[in-house]
């Protein structure tokens, strides 16, 4: 990770927490370390009650997906008789930091991206043009997972689907004031028919 030489693209999406980060309600909370001071030369943070938390060692650490993640480990010098320490953490000792320096690299160049006025609306417009179109898919067409393997079948079986979606489209264009149970139970059948003429790259059967 880190700095690329030639990068390919640049992200634009959001991260798991960037709106939550973005509340005032966030900014204003003392325990989250994202709101802390940071001093490069000395590798350490500086604490809402302006205590040194300094770095203490490297950690490997699993988590829920089973991914393992390279940890730098902060502690406080110390947290004895802190008045902000109840409003901090919940710990019995020092406050202690679990930063993941990839995983926030990663993030700040997000949150930058997404910071820069053109940027931003490019990823607007890419809402209104194309979440549009994967929720429709998702939501109203069923298809939440792929049934073929390989990048090949994928973008074959993916090309079925899209084929359906501009099909459907069409013919709702024309029929904007008709819609009812049985036009949707249309809808499904033709993506059902459409990928069937494929079933011959299924490595399991169709689960509907």
């Amino acid at each position: 990770m880190g700095e690329e030489k030639e990068p390919r693209f640049e992200l634009l999406a959001p991260y798991q927490t960037y709106l939550k980060e973005q509340s005032k309600k966030f900014k204003k909370d003392l325990s989250k370390v994202q709101n802390w001071k940071y001093i490069e030369e000395d590798d350490c943070f500086i604490c809402p009650n302006n205590r040194k938390v300094v770095f203490k060692y490297y950690q490997k650490r699993k988590n829920a997906s089973g991914y393992i993640q390279d940890l730098k480990v902060y502690e406080c010098e110390d947290c004895t008789d802190c008045p902000l320490k109840n409003g901090c953490t919940k710990a019995k000792g020092n406050r202690r930091v679990y930063w993941n320096t990839i995983y926030e690299e990663m993030k700040a160049k997000a949150k930058a991206a997404l910071g820069d006025e053109q940027k931003a609306a490019l990823y607007a417009k890419r809402k209104v043009d194309v979440e549009s179109v994967f929720g429709n898919i998702k939501g109203n067409l069923r298809f939440t997972r792929f049934l073929l393997r390989g990048l090949h079948k994928v973008r074959t079986e993916f090309g079925i689907v899209a084929m359906a979606h501009n099909i459907l489209k069409r013919a709702a264009n024309s029929q904007t004031n008709f819609k009812n149970k049985e036009t949707e139970r249309m809808e499904k059948l033709i993506v059902f028919s459409i990928r069937s003429v494929f079933m011959d790259f299924l490595d399991k059967p169709m689960i509907f």
